[in-house]
């Protein structure tokens, strides 16, 4: 079934539920920050992360390439946007090796992924950080107290974002879901609301220490901090230090693509007496280095899928 053609159904769909793909008009970009933002780099953009699925399921690839790969499937139009050279041809897309220094590479830094992770105008550090334990982790953080009023980014730039999390995790009802969900939400701001990268961040108006840029409507505001740490202690300074940290997660990577293809599949979540399964999916896999089209197999043949 995977090598008919109607599998390609099969990405779309599944990409559009597990990415949260679906939700990519849901936002406008300001088109005074981001005046680049088109409808050929919307459209390229979740092309990607299809067709990069696509060419994990097709060829077995580790699902380790989720997290970190060296390729991804880039037209001339993305490849602009993140600074590649040499991919020629506006629509066509192709196996494109990246270079190291294009901090690309993964799920988690396309740019698709990166604009339905934030709003039109701001990214949110914990809006990414819950996406990464969510879809990437499979161990989502628990909801907000009620009591707690939802931090608003200040759009204006005169309060960083780090100083209002800070704030937020004097909190006690706070704290220990923060120390999850900031570490991930912070490696990910090197990353603007479209997806491009970014050193500082870009204003709409000007505020204190705001810097004009020639030939831009936008200003340049402070600069990026990508750096954390996790709640093991373990630090990294940018999101290719993070992605490396977040390599030795193989297990819990693949446990939670186990669960996310299960509910697919069945239309229905795991129950805790299918853990032993899960598991003896997650080792047959692991035996194969963790291929995606081993998964889909282990997955279909086991009693995940044939009892439900």
């Amino acid at each position: 079934m995977l090598r008919s053609p109607q599998a390609s159904s099969f990405t779309k769909n599944f990409c559009g539920q597990w990415l949260g793909l679906r939700d990519i008009d849901f936002t406008a970009p300001n088109h005074i920050a981001y005046p680049e933002f088109d409808e050929m780099l919307k459209v390229s953009m979740v092309r990607e992360a299809e067709l990069f699925f696509s060419e994990l399921l097709e060829h077995d690839l580790s699902l380790t390439n989720i997290v970190a790969s060296d390729f991804s499937m880039l037209n001339g139009r993305l490849a602009s946007h993140y600074g590649i050279p040499g991919v020629e041809g506006l629509w066509e897309f192709r196996k494109v090796a990246l270079p190291p220094e294009s901090h690309r590479g993964g799920m988690m830094t396309m740019a698709s992924v990166l604009k339905v992770t934030a709003n039109g105008t701001s990214t949110s550090p914990i809006t990414r950080g819950a996406w990464v334990l969510e879809r990437i982790l499979g161990t989502p953080p628990p909801r907000p107290p009620a009591n707690v009023p939802a931090l608003e980014p200040d759009i204006r730039g005169a309060k960083s974002i780090r100083e209002q999390l800070a704030k937020h995790r004097t909190i006690e009802s706070c704290a220990s879901c923060h120390a999850q969900i900031d570490p991930p939400g912070f490696a990910l701001e090197s990353f603007d609301v479209i997806g491009g990268w970014r050193d500082f961040y870009r204003l709409e108006r000007w505020v204190k220490g705001a810097k004009p840029i020639k030939g831009k409507q936008y200003l340049e505001g402070p600069a990026v901090d990508p750096t954390g740490e996790l709640p093991d202690g373990r630090k990294f300074q940018n999101i290719d230090e993070f992605k490396q940290l977040l390599l030795k997660e193989k297990d819990q990577v693949a446990r939670a693509m186990i669960r996310r293809l299960v509910i697919y599949a069945t239309g229905g979540a795991p129950e805790s007496a299918d853990r032993s399964e899960m598991e003896r999916v997650l080792e047959r896999a692991r035996a194969k280095d963790y291929g995606l089209r081993t998964l889909v197999h282990e997955i279909v043949q086991s009693r995940l899928f044939r009892e439900k």
